[in-house]
């Protein structure tokens, strides 16, 4: 659970740099698989909402003070669990051709959902 303003900084940090490396992954090594699991948009679309999402925890960590910080830490581990969820199932369906991680996926939208929510609520309370 990230606690303080570093914690979030440096989890978006890294959610980027795994985000650049599974996208490159998928662009490349990955790309046969993609295409003969006819899933490349949904890799692409996974890629995507990780990239906005961590930004997201970026900006929540970088602006933290201009808020209520107990909201945005809440907000900021529900926008990690709906990257992990969200993306998470789409990367799984996509690699793996598995449809049953599918049912996840709808799971880590109304994480993502609440974390914006909690974080409009906790910029709004300072």
């Amino acid at each position: 659970m990230m606690k303080t303003q570093k914690d979030i900084i440096v989890v978006a940090c890294i959610l980027g740099m795994l985000g650049v490396g599974i996208g490159a992954f998928g662009a490349h090594a990955l790309k046969g698989i993609l295409m003969a699991n006819n899933r490349l948009d949904t890799f692409e679309l996974a890629v995507r909402y990780h990239f906005y999402h961590l930004l997201s925890l970026m900006t929540i960590g970088a602006t933290f003070q201009l808020g209520n910080v107990t909201f945005l830490k809440w907000s900021a581990n529900l926008l990690l669990v709906g990257i992990l969820l969200f993306s998470g199932s789409l990367y799984v369906l996509a690699i793996f051709n598995q449809t049953a991680v599918a049912i996840v996926t709808p799971f880590g939208g109304l994480f993502l959902i609440a974390g914006w929510a909690l974080a409009a609520y906790g910029f709004y309370k300072k």
